[in-house]
């Protein structure tokens, strides 16, 4: 296992780099790959001094202030969704689960929409008061979802997906509720239901960072309950896993990701639904690979949908939700049908 991991680690690095080095040089401003580089080692410490300043000024802004900001939030972005979409499907055993389609994203844009229609974004914690109320109603909303799917008592895997849908529907509507009350802040709440990275500095990232770091080293540990898990939970108890604390742990974690995402980045559909599936495909279904390699795959499926939103129409820009949706919904429609005819 751990040679597999290295080896498909390694490879995910190597097309991360690559894709930061494309997604850095690419844009309205073309710059040349050695030149993108040559502005970033020249920023490092004790090594900057080495490379001489042969570029103008403008160019080193666009990548330093504008670009890389971008990049760094994109990869934690997809960071953050693909691992929460890894395991929501490994702990609810529903391979058509995701932050997206549970309403969890859709919880956590209520709490973050309800701050800007009220003017207030920094009132309690500064700039963490998004990121923790998107937090608290992104858990509120995955709550009710798991109330409304539990049966007799226990959990039923099969309604978790549509109570996921209907959850999203009744949340959606609160938040158009929001956009039709609200005036001089329209755009902003709007920006939450389409998602975009544009105009984010260095801050978000560094808002996004914690969550996610805790986030990863709690999920990473629990791999192998999460390959019981697909037995069943009662044959996954007879092997020594706390299946109720399982649950509960992994869903908060999970939780806490995807608020945080959504918090600096607005509803990004999917990402938690295709990484998964693309990552199965390629290496099986161990998710003591898939958790870590899942952050890899995401944060690359994020910076490559963010690359084509600011690229594709030239001086316009298609909002980063918009892309996702986009490749997601045919996704997530196959996976559908593939899933009827195997039932």
């Amino acid at each position: 296992m751990k040679r597999k991991l290295l080896l498909w680690g390694g490879a995910g690095l190597l097309l991360l780099f690559l894709s930061v080095t494309v997604s850095l040089s690419v844009g309205s401003v073309h710059v040349p790959l050695a030149q993108v580089w040559s502005i970033l080692a020249h920023h490092l410490p004790w090594v900057g001094e080495w490379v001489p300043a042969r570029w103008e000024p403008a160019t080193e802004q666009i990548i330093w202030r504008v670009r890389l900001p971008r990049v760094l939030l994109g990869l934690l972005v997809g960071a953050a969704l693909g691992v929460a979409g890894t395991a929501f499907q490994g702990v609810l055993r529903n391979p058509l689960a995701d932050p997206f389609t549970l309403g969890v994203s859709s919880g956590a844009a209520v709490g973050a929409a309800f701050l800007i229609l009220f003017g207030l974004q920094f009132a309690l914690f500064g700039a963490w008061t998004i990121p923790i109320v998107a937090f608290t109603t992104g858990a509120m909303s995955l709550v009710a979802v798991l109330l409304l799917a539990r049966t007799n008592g226990k959990l039923k895997m099969e309604t978790v997906l549509l109570s996921g849908v209907v959850m999203h529907s009744f949340l959606g509507s609160f938040i158009s509720l929001m956009v039709a009350s609200s005036k001089g802040v329209v755009n902003e709440i709007v920006f939450w239901m389409m998602g975009s990275l544009s105009l984010r500095g260095w801050t978000y990232s560094l808002v996004l960072l914690p969550y996610l770091a805790v986030g990863v080293v709690v999920l990473l540990t629990f791999g192998r309950a999460m390959n019981l898990f697909a037995l069943g939970e009662s044959q996954a108890a007879h092997l020594g896993v706390r299946v109720e604390r399982t649950k509960l742990v992994v869903l908060t974690a999970a939780t806490l990701i995807t608020a945080a995402a959504v918090s600096v980045s607005g509803v990004v559909a999917f990402v938690g639904l295709i990484v998964p599936h693309l990552l199965r495909i390629l290496m099986g279904p161990d998710y003591r690979l898939l958790l870590p390699l899942s952050l890899l795959g995401g944060a690359v499926y994020v910076l490559w949908a963010d690359t084509l939103a600011r690229t594709m129409l030239g001086a316009a820009e298609i909002p980063l939700g918009v892309v996702t949706a986009f490749l997601g919904a045919p996704f997530f429609a196959y996976l559908l049908r593939r899933n009827k005819r195997a039932l």
